[in-house]
């Protein structure tokens, strides 16, 4: 698909236009999903016993202003432009919009523009979209909820699963190992903490998040996705605890730290490994 499109365009700079507009587009979409799936996850859990009215589903209605309630136009929920064009306020009350919303949209269509850079005009650029967009929502509700929902994880794992049964990233058996072997390790980490210490370390979705990178990746990028993740987080919360702007025992979502090392093992986790040996001599 995308390999006739350039033909088409003849010029690969107007697949990288449509991949920046496409990004945008998703990401807008991605901002529902982030939105709304949490609040259905928490009315399931305690909304519907207390008798309170079921949210919006991320397919509909339409979008409304968090603070007055009023429907969001479609001028107003253009991508990107309109939260520029209104100086980031709603138009009928004036209240501030989260930063949150450009920012998801800004990322997805930079992190699609490289994939489709790196990658090039192929269909396996498709899967490495889909794959992106997945993290970059699971990635935002860990942030804002400590939440790594199995409606996204699993179909992630799946969807992994399906495109490696023609040998897309790695051969089948190797993702089914990886998924297999990505929910174990941090199931042996989690309870030898808990052992240990008293205290759970992680959530059951970090589980099926590495599980859903072992499907795509399979067994052989999980200790580089590990390392990268837990190093990164620990670089991190030292930093931020030198810094001041985090307290001791404070919990940390995970989530973001798997879904970057993920990303950054789907395209560039060959050359890693292949550095990684050259430098040890291995």
């Amino acid at each position: 698909m995308i390999e006739t499109l350039v033909n088409v365009l003849g010029d690969e700079s107007w697949l990288y236009v449509i991949t920046i507009v496409i990004g945008l587009m998703v990401g807008s979409f991605l901002n529902v999903v982030i939105a709304r799936v949490p609040q259905q996850l928490q009315w399931q859990w305690r909304g519907k016993l207390e008798g309170l009215p079921k949210p919006a589903g991320v397919a509909g209605p339409v979008s409304r202003c968090p603070s007055c309630q009023q429907p969001i136009r479609w001028r107003d929920n253009l991508p990107l432009i309109s939260f520029l064009i209104l100086k980031g306020r709603c138009r009928s009350c004036n209240t501030a919009i989260s930063g949150r919303y450009p920012l998801v949209e800004a990322l997805c269509a930079g992190l699609s523009l490289v994939v489709v850079i790196v990658m090039g005009a192929q269909w396996t650029t498709l899967a490495a979209l889909i794959f992106t967009w997945g993290l970059i929502a699971l990635t935002f509700i860990d942030l804002e909820h400590f939440l790594l929902p199995d409606r996204l994880t699993l179909p992630l794992l799946a969807i992994g699963l399906g495109v490696n049964a023609v040998n897309t990233f790695t051969d089948l058996i190797s993702a089914l190992v990886g998924a297999i072997a990505g929910y174990g390790s941090f199931w042996i980490v989690f309870h030898g903490f808990r052992i240990v210490t008293g205290k759970e370390g992680m959530g059951h979705g970090d589980f099926k998040l590495l599980a859903a990178l072992g499907a795509w990746m399979g067994w052989q990028m999980l200790p580089l996705i590990i390392l990268l993740s837990a190093g990164t987080g620990a670089i991190i919360g030292i930093t931020m605890l030198i810094l001041q702007q985090h307290q001791r025992g404070q919990q940390v979502p995970f989530g973001p730290y798997l879904a970057g090392a993920g990303w950054l093992a789907l395209l560039w986790g060959v050359d890693f490994n292949h550095y990684y040996l050259k430098v040890t001599g291995l």
